[in-house]
């Protein structure tokens, strides 16, 4: 096994950084380094042998190993000012955010573990490309109707979805009175796997799954990204909803806002986190003019960033096939480590990457705003 700290080791990043984003002082004596390197092969070996636990393909983290084996959903979000707060989506092991008409985002939540969300709003429409995005996990695709340019994806046999124009699952929609259409729509963990017994759809990875993330196995050993610049407040660049990210030393997370405030969860009134930030810069056009609907390009490759401990690194992606996983690699062409936790997924387009702005600092982000 390799050193998580060395693989990751990379030079200065290729966009335009702040004043103040230099290298902090190093924490890490060499010595500790040898001494996690030689745990973590030990750790390796009894991790292997934990009876009824895997890792989840989602997180890295463990859980039981039949929820591991079990197909994870995937729903469209409406992340408009008057859809927020968004219901269910701080449990989601994994969130896509990515441009759509407007200038607007849309989000994918993706769930392992979806039985026991008590809501899950608001259900918002299919766009193309985030149907590639749910294959990458072999995800059950839940949608409220689509752009009709996504209708002939939907119906082939490899996409399995669940949408609230489906008549034969109807039951599993349904519609919040304090809320306003098209942004009331939701749903429920229990009413999915109801919509997913009606349809007939497998539960469970088939045996060609391969998984996705690489994941550090010792929680003990941290990636630092210690060669990356300071990244403590994280801008994508989106223009209507000006969304950042905040690290927080304490916790070793980042705090999502949106809108000028915190970004929560309604089911529980508390701030979305996440350990890892992936940007992935994607080449885009206008597919359909009158609509101003979106094309972007998910099959490829192409440039990006990936972002944890209040680091941030330039990578590369990959993906060679619609369903295939997206690889991420550093600049020394290694298929990067991401930390275990939750991951949020930015899709920037390439005529914005200039946006991508990274901080050292909240004073150093205020000041500039």
């Amino acid at each position: 096994m390799k050193k998580l700290l060395a693989i990751l080791a990379v030079g200065a990043l290729g966009v335009s950084l702040l004043a103040g984003c230099g290298k902090q002082e190093e924490t890490t004596e060499e010595s500790s380094v040898e001494l996690s390197f030689v745990e973590t092969e030990d750790l390796v070996e009894e991790e292997d042998t934990m009876e009824g636990m895997s890792r989840s393909d989602l997180t890295g983290e463990w859980i039981d190993e039949e929820l591991a084996a079990q197909r994870p959903v995937a729903a469209m979000i409406g992340n408009l000012k008057v859809a927020t707060p968004q219901y269910g989506i701080g449990s989601a092991d994994i969130i896509y955010e990515a441009p759509v008409e407007g200038s607007l985002t849309r989000l994918m939540a993706i769930w392992q573990d979806y039985e026991n969300v008590e809501k899950i709003m608001s259900l918002r429409s299919c766009r193309l490309y985030y149907i590639d995005y749910a294959l990458e996990f072999d995800a059950i695709y839940i949608h409220y109707g689509q752009s009709y340019l996504a209708e002939d994806m939907l119906s082939q046999s490899y996409v399995n979805n669940l949408s609230g124009l489906d008549g034969s699952i109807s039951s599993m929609f349904f519609h919040d009175s304090e809320k306003s259409a098209p942004d009331n729509a939701y749903t429920t963990g229990e009413a999915i796997a109801e919509g997913i017994s009606a349809k007939g759809y497998d539960t469970q990875h088939s045996e060609e799954y391969e998984g996705h993330y690489q994941f550090n196995t010792d929680d003990e050993t941290e990636i630092t990204l210690d060669d990356g610049v300071d990244a403590v407040v994280v801008k994508p660049g989106y223009f209507v909803n000006k969304p950042w990210f905040v690290y927080d030393e304490e916790t070793g997370l980042y705090a999502r806002y949106q809108y000028g405030e915190e970004q929560i969860d309604a089911l529980t009134d508390e701030q979305l986190t996440f350990k890892n930030i992936l940007f992935q810069v994607c080449e885009w056009s206008v597919a359909d003019t009158s609509a101003n609907y979106l094309d972007v390009e998910t099959v490829g490759s192409g440039t990006g960033y990936y972002v944890t401990n209040g680091k941030a690194i330039p990578v590369t992606w990959e993906k060679e096939t619609q369903a295939g996983a997206t690889k991420y690699y550093d600049a020394d062409g290694n298929e990067i480590t991401l930390n275990q936790g939750k991951t949020w997924v930015c899709i920037i387009q390439d005529t914005y990457e200039e946006n991508v702005t990274f901080y050292a600092s909240e004073e150093e982000y205020n000041a500039a705003q």
